[in-house]
């Protein structure tokens, strides 16, 4: 399978520049700056090579930098601001701090439209995000675009496809930068472009059969799109290999159980155990109030139940997960793996508790691409099209003490809510939206009879990965209603606001 080399310096928009790749039907894989090259040597399926922009400068210190022979292979390069200043370094080109730190759009002035920046209009607007500039050309480089702060914004080498650009082609802030991007990965590097999550079942199932064979397999399912659309396609796989494990935690969101038992054993026909501990996870959760330790608590529970469940049947030689990219780039990138914000509740401890190898099929993908698989596989909308769940369930978002009391108040209200943005066919627009019940009373008037009542957040936010977001614009009339609705409908509420937080600097769920 062909395929697109992202060498990552550090950037914030690295993972851009691959889902620009996938939305162009190429796939591309992200890699560390310091990826071993004899590993790109031995890969022949490696058609272009892409070095991601970085918080460095490159003649610092411990700058990040890369083996030189990268340039001797004849796989074409781009170099992406700080990949710009790295290739011009490497070749004793002159990098130095910008007189004017440029941050934001820009005029591109073109100088030749010949290949990379064919078909452009000029001036076009551009995102540029910069400290340091381009001073001197290196040898055998020529300039074929500029701004009026960066008088060098785009090289080319003269012989080789080898080329740079100051500014950002993979934001959205840049008017012509898909047009780039398809001037170097279907004119320059050749790509065929015909990747598409069809290929990618094709591909996976025959990976699958041809690493479990004819051993057993386990799946954490949880009724989230991502396990949801692993199941199926290791079903496709090895059949009646598989067998689904479902832990009803009690913090789930009203008529789940019932939703996954007839999606996936009715019409699915899956081996699904179902495992009621409700009970279990409510008693331990009692009177915390920190979110981690919630979070760790549900987590080592949840390890517990599956790894008695698994024992339970027997022989198996693999454990499955819903494991997406963005996941496994956070753990392999530049700057290594983030400062903990919050615990992921669906990897990390199942592997290292259980006798079991590891298999996650979707590894490869981000989550838009994962729906697109499942809609091929077959599953329904309302699992595909469902907004994204966080795996410790309601608990997070019940802030303060998580009784059954309050987890039954966020149920209703949690469903009105989400009724009212399908009435008014918002849902499918927003990338996530729930309820938040909050440890605040306020005062009230019900039937001229002061109340002192909780309160409900609502929450709901754009966003393409979840790795940033904003907060939606729900028309006043629709919040009105099912403000009105989750007051009258839902004991114990009279009041309810509107969470109009960005991330950053919030986060989407509120622990």
């Amino acid at each position: 399978m062909e395929k697109l080399l992202i060498l990552d310096f550090g950037s914030q928009y690295t993972q851009l520049i691959a889902r620009r790749t996938r939305e162009l039907n190429i796939y591309s894989e992200i890699k560390p700056f310091n990826y071993p090259f004899e590993k790109i040597v031995a890969d022949q399926f490696i058609k272009g090579i892409v070095l991601s922009g970085g918080p460095r400068s490159v003649y610092d210190d411990h700058a990040p930098h890369i083996d030189q022979n990268l340039f001797k292979l004849g796989v074409p390069v781009l170099g992406i601001c700080y990949g710009l200043q790295l290739i011009a370094f490497s070749s004793n080109g002159k990098v130095d701090p910008a007189a004017k730190r440029e941050y934001g759009r820009a005029e591109l002035l073109i100088d030749d439209d010949s290949d990379l920046l064919f078909g452009l209009d000029s001036p076009s607007i551009v995102w540029m995000s910069h400290g340091d500039y381009l001073k001197a050309v290196p040898e055998n480089f020529e300039i074929i675009a500029h701004t009026e702060n960066s008088p060098i914004a785009a090289i080319r080498h003269k012989e080789k496809n080898i080329y740079g650009l100051q500014f950002h082609p993979e934001v959205h802030h840049t008017v012509v930068g898909k047009q780039i991007l398809e001037n170097f990965l279907f004119n320059i590097c050749n790509f065929r472009g015909d990747w598409s999550p069809k290929s990618f079942i094709e591909s996976a199932i025959e990976n699958i059969r041809s690493t479990v064979e004819s051993e057993k397999v386990i799946c954490a399912l949880s009724g989230g799109v991502d396990s949801s659309v692993a199941a199926v396609l290791l079903q496709q796989a090895v059949g009646d290999q598989l067998t689904c494990i479902f832990v009803d935690t009690g913090l789930l969101r009203e008529g789940e159980v019932g939703d996954i038992n007839s999606v996936f054993h009715e019409h699915f026909h899956m081996k699904l155990i179902i495992v009621t501990a409700a009970d279990l996870f409510q008693s331990k959760l009692a009177h915390i109030l920190d979110p981690e330790k919630k979070r760790k608590i549900i987590g080592n529970l949840f390890i517990e139940i599956f790894e008695r469940e698994a024992r339970k049947l027997g022989d198996y030689g693999y454990l499955a997960q819903g494991t997406l990219y963005p996941d496994v780039i956070e753990s392999i990138s530049f700057k290594g793996p983030s400062s903990t914000i919050k615990t992921h509740h669906n990897v990390g401890g199942l592997p290292k508790k259980m006798k079991l190898k590891l298999i996650e099929p979707l590894k490869e993908l981000f989550k838009d691409e994962v729906r697109q698989v499942g809609r091929e596989l077959g599953l329904p909308e309302k699992i595909i099209g469902r907004h994204p769940f966080p795996g410790p369930g309601l608990a997070i978002r019940i802030i303060g003490d998580v009784t059954p009391e309050r987890i039954h108040t966020l149920q209703k209200a949690d469903r009105i809510y989400i009724e009212e943005l399908k009435r008014s066919e918002l849902y499918s627009t927003i990338w996530q939206a729930f309820c938040v019940l909050l440890p605040v009373q306020s005062v009230g008037v019900m039937g001229d009879e002061r109340t002192y009542e909780n309160v409900i957040a609502l929450r709901a936010v754009t966003s393409t990965d979840g790795m940033t977001a904003d907060w939606y614009p729900i028309p006043y009339e629709i919040l009105a209603k099912a403000s009105n609705r989750i007051i009258n409908e839902v004991k114990g509420i009279n009041r309810v606001v509107y969470d109009v937080s960005s991330k950053p600097p919030a986060t989407i769920e509120w622990e």
